[in-house]
C-alpha cells in the first residue's frame, strides 16, 4: 500500500493540472462580458416583511477593471447600494459599499467576505469574513453566494442558524435601460 500511496498521489496531481484551469476566472469573465449592462430583477425569497417585495430592482454591471467589479444595485429609488467584486489571486472578495445620498458611506459599509477556493464557473461562495463579524456581530454566519449562467445572476444570502434567507434573480437575456449612478459615484 506504501508504494500505492505515491503513485495515487501523482495521479490525483496529474488529474487535478487536466482540469478546466481557474473556474473563478471562468466566472469572473463571464461577469466581464455583461459589463455596462443592466437588468431588473426579482425577489425569489425573502421574509414575509423585506423592504424589497414589491420594489424595482435593477442591477447595473457598471464598472469592470481588470481586478473590480463594480454592480450597483437598486432598490426602488434607492441607490445605495453597490456589490464590489475583487479578484485576489484564484479567489474572490465580495463587498457590499453602502452610501448616503450625498455620497458619504453608510456607517454600515464594506462587509463581505472571501471565497475559500477558487469555487465553479457558474457559482461563487462568499462567508463572512471578520471584518463583517467585528462591523455586524449578528452577520458573523453570513454566506452570501452569486450563481450566474447565460441567463440568470441570482444573489443569495443565508444566515446560518436562523430562518434568514434572501435571493434576487435576474434575467441576463433582457437588459434594460441603464440607470442613473449609484449614490457616491460620478455620473
Amino acid at each position: 500500500m506504501k508504494t500505492l500511496l505515491p503513485l495515487l498521489l501523482l495521479m490525483v496531481s496529474l488529474n487535478g493540472s487536466a482540469q478546466e484551469p481557474d473556474p473563478g476566472l471562468k466566472f469572473w469573465n463571464s461577469l466581464q462580458d455583461h459589463c455596462g449592462k443592466s437588468y431588473e430583477g426579482t425577489v425569489a425569497e425573502a421574509p414575509e416583511n423585506d423592504d424589497f417585495r414589491g420594489k424595482k430592482l435593477v442591477m447595473h454591471v457598471r464598472s469592470c477593471e481588470e481586478n473590480v467589479i463594480r454592480i450597483p444595485f437598486f432598490v426602488g429609488e434607492d441607490r445605495s447600494r453597490t456589490w464590489v467584486l475583487t479578484r485576489v489571486g484564484d479567489r474572490i472578495q465580495l463587498k457590499h459599499d453602502h452610501r448616503h445620498k450625498d455620497g458619504s458611506e453608510d456607517e454600515v459599509t464594506m462587509y463581505g467576505g472571501m471565497t475559500s477556493n477558487p469555487g465553479l464557473a457558474n457559482l461563487q461562495v462568499f462567508p463572512a469574513d471578520q471584518e463583517t463579524a467585528a462591523l455586524i456581530p449578528q452577520a458573523a454566519s453570513n454566506i452570501w453566494w452569486i450563481s450566474l449562467d447565460d441567463n440568470l445572476f441570482t444573489y443569495n444570502l443565508r444566515r446560518l442558524g436562523t430562518d434568514r434567507e434572501f435571493r434576487v434573480e435576474f434575467d441576463l437575456t433582457r437588459p434594460v435601460e441603464t440607470p442613473p449612478a449609484p449614490w457616491g459615484a460620478e455620473e
